[in-house]
């Protein structure tokens, strides 16, 4: 979706370009002005939502308490074995 702004943002540029009017080239390149920094903040919500952990690969207190049970059971067996 984001793209769509930067597209806009392209076509608004170019319609400024073309025009002869003052007023039109004006209010076309604040169009793209704006349409840009929308595209900007689109690219870097997606990012950032991109990068979010899945909440359903987290542990429950259960899990934990039992890996950190293994963990210290196989520390407690390094330490018996030499």
């Amino acid at each position: 979706m984001h793209w769509l702004f930067l597209l806009l943002a392209f076509a608004a540029m170019a319609f400024a370009f073309m025009t002869t009017s003052t007023a039109i080239l004006a209010g076309c390149l604040l169009a793209a002005l704006v349409l840009f920094l929308l595209w900007i903040m689109g690219m870097y919500q997606a990012r950032v939502a991109g990068a979010s952990r899945d909440a359903t690969t987290m542990l429950d207190p259960v899990e934990m308490r039992r890996l950190r049970e293994q963990a210290e059971a196989r520390k407690a067996d390094e330490t018996l074995e030499p």
